[in-house]
Parts: C-alpha cells; sequence; structure tokens
C-alpha cells in the first residue's frame, strides 16, 4: 500500500489563531474589569443601559454597608474626600468619578458623598450598579 504524496494541501489548521483570539479576548476581560479599583460592595441593580468604566485613571468612591466612605480603597472622612478629589482634579481637570454604594447603606451616606464630589468641582461622575435586571 502507497501513500499518495501528490494531493495538494488544501485544509488549513486554524485552531492556533483560535487560541490566540481566546486568550487575547481573555486577557481584555481581565483588564477591563480590573480598571475600577475599589472595595467589594453588593451593589444595586441597574437597567439594560448602565455602563461600566474602563478608564485606568477613575477614583472609586465607595460607601459600604456600614457607611465608612473609602476613596479607591483607603479610608477617608468627608473632609479628607473633597481635599482628595480638589487635589486629583486640579492634576486632571476631567477626571471621572464612580460612585460604589452598597445596597443597604443607608442613602444618606451616598448622598454626602456626591455632595463632597460636587464640593470638589467633578462633573463626571457615574453611580455603579449591577448589570441588567428589572
Amino acid at each position: 500500500m502507497q501513500i499518495q504524496d501528490d494531493k495538494p494541501y488544501d485544509d488549513i489548521n486554524i485552531t492556533p489563531m483560535l487560541d490566540l483570539a481566546y486568550v487575547l479576548l481573555v486577557i481584555f476581560i481581565l483588564m477591563c474589569t480590573a480598571s475600577v479599583q475599589g472595595l467589594k460592595v453588593n451593589l444595586p441593580g441597574g437597567g439594560p443601559a448602565t455602563k461600566s468604566l474602563a478608564d485606568k485613571k477613575v477614583k472609586a468612591v465607595t460607601i459600604n454597608n456600614e457607611g465608612k466612605i473609602f476613596l479607591n480603597t483607603e479610608p477617608v472622612t468627608l473632609a479628607q474626600l473633597e481635599s482628595r478629589l480638589v487635589k486629583a482634579r486640579a492634576e486632571n481637570p476631567g477626571i471621572p468619578v464612580v460612585v460604589k454604594g452598597d445596597a443597604v447603606a443607608q442613602y444618606q451616606g451616598v448622598m454626602d458623598a456626591l455632595n463632597a464630589i460636587g464640593a470638589a468641582g467633578i462633573l463626571n461622575v457615574g453611580i455603579a450598579t449591577k448589570g441588567g435586571g428589572k
């Protein structure tokens, strides 16, 4: 029995290309989800139009279920929050801020943080919610 090698090679192996595409997709997902730093809180539900920010220069203001305020991962008072945001705005006038309030947190704590952000002159403010929902 003889093997014929005169037949042209017409099959393309796309497995390495798919492997590369999957690796790039995983890297993209990891980089986008790690861009906003802060503490883990139970976010309230949002609508389908809710977007997440994927900018590495985003400041995250977190209000946990006990009402404590954090700037990224550092605990701060309202006065410290305002002064640090004024300093950040001086470095980057268009700096965005994401407010992440726990679903069971007192609404007044979230409003106090929003007032401090407004007093610091920050105009790009977003409120983080869970994606999708009714």
